[in-house]
């Protein structure tokens, strides 16, 4: 029997999950709250909560964050995906890029799944390891180093490439030896020198 159907609800416990989240939580952490579907259909009806997606919620007064649909997308992901590619230069503050929309990488496990991909945002997938990850706020987002060559095996244009390469030995992100992709990628258009 499943107990976290049968517990009651815990407000707080609810409340200390979405905190976490920039307001937000699932179905099945409502459930690990004790909340029954039908009670957050009550909090739905009653405007104490809302719906942002299949699945996903919102408490209705938590204050707004800069990049919570980042989160949403986070939340979409299983808590599996990590922000990649020209969404992780930005959140990096490295180079001019600016992503028409969100890159996550996702499991390797996942490249079989049908997904719903939801409007905007790009997939990939790999297996990213711990130390290739960190975390931007509540959600993960590839290491500098990681998404330095992820871009350039994805074709970024060379002169963003070069800029964020720059950007990030400068502000010791990265050193050189941490970088022979993407060198190896900028060396037959003259490496670094811009």
């Amino acid at each position: 029997m499943d107990t976290s159907q049968t517990s009651s609800p815990s407000w707080d416990q609810l409340f200390d999950i979405a905190a976490a989240q920039s307001g937000h939580f699932t179905t099945q952490q409502a459930a690990e709250a004790g909340y029954s579907p039908q009670l957050l259909a009550h909090h739905l009806g009653n405007g104490k909560i809302f719906r942002v997606r299949r699945g996903i919620y919102r408490l209705t007064h938590y204050p707004a964050d800069e990049h919570e649909e980042l989160v949403v997308i986070w939340l979409w992901s299983e808590q599996q995906g990590v922000f990649s590619h020209q969404t992780a230069l930005s959140l990096h503050q490295l180079s001019d890029a600016l992503p028409a929309g969100i890159e996550i990488t996702l499991p390797a496990s996942w490249r079989k799944r049908r997904l719903r991909t939801p409007s905007g945002v790009t997939t990939y997938y790999a297996d990213i390891k711990p130390e290739e990850r960190e975390w931007f706020g509540p959600v993960p987002v590839t290491s500098p180093a990681r998404t330095l060559r992820d871009c350039a095996l994805a074709d970024l244009s060379l002169e963003l490439l070069r800029q964020a390469t720059h950007e990030a030995l400068e502000r010791g992100f990265v050193s050189k030896t941490e970088l022979e992709e993407v060198l190896s990628v900028l060396e037959p258009f003259g490496g670094l020198m811009p």
